[in-house]
C-alpha cells in the first residue's frame, strides 16, 4: 500500500511511501480508499499551525470514501463491497460531544485517509448514498456533517428563515445547499464575481463581493429590511466575528465553526448581550449525524460541488491550491 505522511512540518517536507498492508483485527474493517477530499485542516495540520505538538509521522487528511475489501472477526456491519466513508471523529458514534469522544480525529490524534488502503473499526464507518461517486461521497465527512450541525442541530433551519454564508468554501457551499433544502433564504460573500455566479446557480439569493464592499455586514443588514439574518455560518474567526454580530437579528444564531481570517486582538463582546446572541461552535459531528445527514442528501439527490479533482501523486498540489484559496466547493484528491 501507498501513504501520504508528514515526517515534518510544511508541504514540502509530506513524503509518499510504500509499506505493507496494516493487520486486520476483531471488529476492524479494510477499506480501498478511492477518494479523499481537502479541508483547511488539513492545510493547517500539514503546516504545523493546528496542532504544534502533533505526533509524527502522520498520515493526514480526515475525509476518505472507498470500498471495503476484507473484515476482521465479529465484523456484523459491512461485507467486501459495500461503499463506505470513514467518520471524522472516530469515538464520536452518538449523542453530545465529550473529550473522550472528541480524540480519535483522523488525520490528527490518529492516521487519516490519505493512503492507498486504510483499516477502521466498523462503527467508524458509514454507507454513501449509492447516487454519488466516490469523488462526490468523499467530500461528506467533515465539511457537509459540519454544515449540517450548523444549519439543524445549532439554528433548526425553517422555511422562511435567513441565512449568511462566508465565502465559497466546502463548509459555506453545503451551508448553501442545505439552507435552499430547508427553504431558507441564503445570501452569501466572496472576494471572486466569478465564485458568486457559480453560488447563485446553485441557489443563492443574493451576494455581495467582499473586495470591492466591505462593509458586507450592513450589506446583509438591509438584505433582511434591517431586521438581521438568522444564521451566520462563521468561518473566519475572530477576523470577522464582530461584523457577524452586527448582520444578525436580535436572538440571532452564530454557528462558529473557522478562524479563516485569523485571530483579532480584541473583541468587543457588548452585541453579545445587547442583541441577545448565541455563539455555539460546531466541530463536524457524531456517526449518527452523519447518517441523518445521508438520508437527507439521498432524499434529495444532492450533488456535492467538486472544484477541481487532483491524482494521488499529486496531493501536495492539491494542499497548495488549498492555500492559494482560488476554489469554489470541494477539492478533491483521487486514489488510483
Amino acid at each position: 500500500m501507498k501513504l501520504w505522511q508528514i515526517p515534518a512540518f510544511g508541504i514540502d517536507s509530506l513524503k509518499l511511501i510504500e509499506q505493507d498492508e496494516l493487520p486486520l483485527k476483531a471488529g476492524e474493517v479494510r477499506v480501498r480508499v478511492r477518494a479523499i477530499s481537502l479541508n483547511y485542516r488539513d492545510l493547517m495540520v500539514v503546516q504545523g499551525k493546528y496542532n504544534p505538538r502533533l505526533a509524527m509521522p502522520r498520515v493526514p487528511c480526515s475525509d476518505g470514501a472507498g470500498e471495503v475489501i476484507a473484515i476482521g472477526g465479529d465484523v456484523r456491519r459491512w461485507k467486501p463491497g459495500d461503499r463506505v466513508a470513514g467518520i471524522f471523529m472516530q469515538n464520536w458514534l452518538d449523542g453530545g460531544p465529550s473529550a473522550a469522544k472528541s480524540k480519535g480525529a483522523l488525520g490528527g490524534d490518529i492516521d487519516g485517509m490519505a493512503a492507498t488502503e486504510v483499516v477502521l473499526s466498523q462503527d467508524g464507518l458509514v454507507r454513501i448514498p449509492d447516487h454519488l461517486t466516490y469523488e462526490e461521497a468523499a467530500t461528506l465527512p467533515c465539511a457537509a456533517v459540519t454544515a449540517w450541525n450548523a444549519l439543524f442541530a445549532v439554528a433548526n433551519t425553517q422555511p422562511g428563515h435567513t441565512v449568511l454564508i462566508l465565502g465559497t468554501g466546502g463548509v459555506s457551499i453545503f451551508a448553501l445547499q442545505f439552507g435552499k433544502i430547508a427553504g431558507a433564504r441564503v445570501f452569501g460573500t466572496s472576494s471572486s464575481d466569478e465564485k458568486l455566479e457559480r453560488a447563485k446557480a446553485l441557489g443563492l439569493d443574493e451576494g455581495l463581493n467582499y473586495k470591492t464592499n466591505p462593509d458586507w455586514e450592513k450589506w446583509a443588514f438591509g438584505q433582511t429590511g434591517g431586521e438581521g439574518v438568522d444564521l451566520v455560518v462563521e468561518v473566519g474567526g475572530s477576523g470577522t466575528l464582530p461584523r457577524a454580530f452586527k448582520a444578525l437579528k436580535h436572538g440571532g444564531t452564530v454557528a462558529q465553526i473557522g478562524v479563516l481570517a485569523g485571530v483579532a486582538d480584541q473583541l468587543d463582546i457588548r452585541p453579545i448581550f445587547a442583541k441577545q446572541l448565541r455563539i455555539h461552535g460546531v466541530y463536524v459531528g457524531s456517526r449518527a449525524d452523519f447518517v441523518a445527514m445521508n438520508a437527507a442528501v439521498t432524499s434529495a439527490k444532492l450533488k456535492p460541488v467538486i472544484d477541481c479533482v487532483f491524482g494521488f501523486e499529486e496531493f501536495p498540489a492539491a494542499l497548495r491550491h488549498m492555500e492559494a484559496g482560488a476554489h469554489c466547493g470541494k477539492i478533491v484528491v483521487k486514489v488510483e
